[in-house]
């Protein structure tokens, strides 16, 4: 121990020595020390934080004894599967209720015309305008026991929400329908939901109904357009026994005719939404209030600690509200008083939607990510912008490991500040789900972004979700945990070698968000549902050891190859696109050959940069598609990645055709959800598919 001596000693001469040397010290000295005192000051108060995660990240999920295998999320912490969040809200018309008391009547629904402002609606005035709805509807005599079905065929738009809501409202339920499905399946949904009454966005749609109903007997009898028809549109709808008017004109109708509201209760289906499916008619799928609840609640119990929502947040609505992904973020946004702004319904405008919104919340898809991504990487044209861009990333992924999530270092402002403006600049919550992502992409950009970004998985049947990486945990290569709304078993897919007690198999899911069925389809019900009630989701997965969920495979989809062995094309899909230079895939083999064989198409954002740094060639990108040698380099490519990736042998590809066009939702190729759609493919390529075994049966 020092004396008390020691340090009088030390203290006062050196106290004399420093009022000595500042005397003696320049005043540019003193400006420079008091510049880094104040920095230094600053880096304290800003120095990065982890925000505290909301559970061990080791252990996501907890096993429940009994054998099954059966895991579920550790914030329930033994109690039951949550079906609410808040006592006040458990329907989704209570949400709406909720929500308008929290925002103490703020701004609820935006949209804007070209160049100009968001013009927003209070959520008084939307509910004034759904109760007129809704009484039209009973006025209409549609009622929770009779003729309750009512078809929406529009964009996102404020008006579907007040139709919704109006739906809620009366006890009635909502049936979107959408063109890109064809008039073949809008007949289908028509007679299978016995639709009588239709509210259409635009011209347009009300003439696909009246084409689709044309010379055969139907159940519709009203169409509302949500602008005014004209007269020859009216003209052809009474030919068709089908009273065609304005939106306007029928909440007129209703506030003559006004009913109090007729709240349903949790058990009441909400929505029925038909999944387009890969290959014959959609299903509808039947949705309660307790369903969406469920699931809605299981993301605010996620997010609640790390990034809650609330009145001040906006969500810019964009995905396809015919899909559950986006009317959950929707219920989220309702019950939390929040904004939803929508995009003025041409993606291409997407970018200017959101610089002028400012959106807080911004749900995505792969498919947009992947883009960003390819955009940020197709402008480092430069060896040392290339090395710049991943020295800042790298920056930013440690801060990630450590769990800091921020958008305020030196990087953010030397080098992200740009890609965060995109998004208009105020980000702080990012979901995607509906397809796999490439977990380089996944990081990149959630460094890049600098936000609360998180990765969920499901499907219609558990509503949306049934899985969500946790706050905190920003690793990639998964897709969460089972959410508290439901629990996940693996069964076994022992054709495939996948066994439950090694940890792997077909996810299962059980739980409140899980759908009733679907609409008379018992068989198709019994297919998806089993007697225990546990949905069959159809993908194959594996239980890391922290307690999260990888996705490996998908059992739909399997077939033997010549020599016997099982493959799943989707894995070895999802493993090839990761080739820079490659934007879709589709694999093909049959049971009479010994090889697989792909058609390709090539990113024509990022085909020519790659050739040029691998290959050093340049040229157009339909003179480079055309390449041999550059199929060829793009082949080795994907095979790389194969043995990076484990594939064995016989999942490899042995040769590939080049396609120019993307495979998309206008062409029949891809599912509105952009799934691939397996038997078009297999017969649009039937030419090509057939050349390519020649080729290598010849060789």
């Amino acid at each position: 121990m020092f004396s008390q001596d020691f340090f009088q000693k030390l203290t006062l001469p050196d106290l004399d020595n420093v009022t000595q040397c500042i005397r003696g010290l320049s005043r540019s000295t003193v400006i420079s020390m008091g510049a880094i005192a104040a920095a230094t000051t600053y880096y304290v108060a800003m120095r990065p934080k982890a925000l505290p995660p909301i559970c061990d990240l080791q252990m996501q999920s907890v096993e429940i004894p009994g054998g099954e295998f059966i895991h579920q999320s550790v914030l329930l912490n033994g109690d039951n599967l949550l079906t609410h969040f808040y006592d006040d809200a458990r329907t989704l018309y209570e949400f709406f209720l909720r929500g308008a008391r929290v925002s103490n009547d703020g701004p609820f629904l935006g949209s804007r015309k070209p160049k100009c402002a968001y013009e927003w609606m209070s959520y008084k005035e939307v509910m004034e305008r759904s109760e007129n709805l809704g009484s039209a509807f009973l006025h209409k005599q549609h009622s929770k026991t009779t003729d309750a079905n009512i078809g929406i065929f529009s964009q996102n738009r404020p008006e579907w929400t007040i139709i919704e809501l109006a739906c809620y409202t009366y006890s009635l339920v909502s049936v979107p329908l959408y063109d890109t499905l064809g008039a073949e399946a809008i007949n289908y949904i028509i007679d299978k939901a016995s639709i009588s009454t239709i509210v259409c966005d635009v011209a347009d749609k009300v003439k696909m109904v009246l084409e689709c109903v044309k010379d055969r007997k139907h159940t519709v009898k009203t169409i509302v357009m949500m602008a005014t028809p004209s007269d020859e549109l009216v003209g052809r709808g009474e030919l068709a026994g089908i009273h065609i008017l304005s939106l306007r004109e029928m909440e007129a109708i209703g506030k003559a005719n006004y009913r109090r509201p007729v709240p349903p209760q949790p058990d009441d289906m909400a929505v029925i939404c038909f999944t387009s499916g890969t290959t014959g008619n959609p299903k509808g799928a039947l949705l309660t209030h307790a369903n969406i609840v469920s699931n809605c609640s299981a993301f605010i119990k996620l997010t609640q600690v790390n990034c809650p929502l609330g009145p001040g947040d906006v969500h810019v609505s964009f995905l396809p509200l015919a899909h559950m992904f986006e009317r959950v973020v929707q219920g989220v946004m309702i019950v939390q008083g929040a904004r939803i702004g929508y995009f003025q319904g041409d993606i291409r405008l997407l970018m200017d939607d959101l610089s002028t919104l400012k959106p807080t919340v911004f749900p995505v898809v792969p498919r947009l990510l992947n883009r960003m991504y390819d955009k940020i990487f197709g402008q480092a044209n430069t060896p040392l912008k290339r090395w710049f861009l991943d020295f800042a990333f790298r920056k930013k992924e440690a801060e990630m490991s450590k769990g800091i999530m921020r958008r305020n270092s030196i990087w953010d402002r030397l080098v992200f500040k740009k890609v965060q403006a995109t998004v208009g600049g105020r980000v702080r919550l990012m979901i995607t789900g509906a397809a796999p992502i490439s977990p380089d992409v996944l990081t990149f950009l959630r460094a890049a972004l600098g936000c609360q970004f998180y990765e969920g998985y499901g499907q219609t049947e558990c509503t949306a979700g049934c899985t969500m990486t946790m706050p905190g945990d920003w690793t990639a290569g998964h897709v969460g945990a089972p959410l508290p709304c439901n629990n996940i078993k693996l069964v076994d897919v022992a054709q495939m070698n996948y066994l439950a007690i090694n940890g792997e198999g077909e996810v299962c899911v059980k739980g409140p968000n899980v759908f009733l069925g679907y609409l008379n389809d018992p068989e198709k019900t019994a297919e998806a549902l089993d007697a225990e009630g546990w949905l069959h989701t159809g993908d194959i997965a594996k239980w890391l050891p922290n307690g999260t969920l990888k996705i490996v495979d998908r059992k739909k989809h399997i077939f033997k190859l010549a020599q016997g062995e099982y493959i799943a094309p989707e894995k070895i899909e999802n493993v090839y696109v990761r080739s820079d230079a490659v934007a879709q895939v589709f694999v093909h083999g049959d049971s009479l050959q010994a090889y697989l064989v792909a058609v390709v198409v090539l990113d024509p954002d990022f085909l020519s940069a790659w050739t040029k740094r691998t290959m050093k060639v340049d040229g157009s990108y339909d003179a480079l598609c055309s390449r041999a040698d550059v199929k060829a380099a793009i082949l080795k490519d994907m095979v790389r990645l194969g043995k990076e990736s484990g594939l064995k042998s016989f999942e490899q590809v042995k040769a590939i055709y080049i396609h120019s066009e993307m495979f998309s939702v206008n062409n029949g190729l891809l599912t509105p959800t952009l799934k691939a759609k397996r038997n078009e493919l297999r017969q649009y390529f039937r030419s090509q598919i057939d050349e390519l075994y020649a080729g290598i049966n010849k060789s």
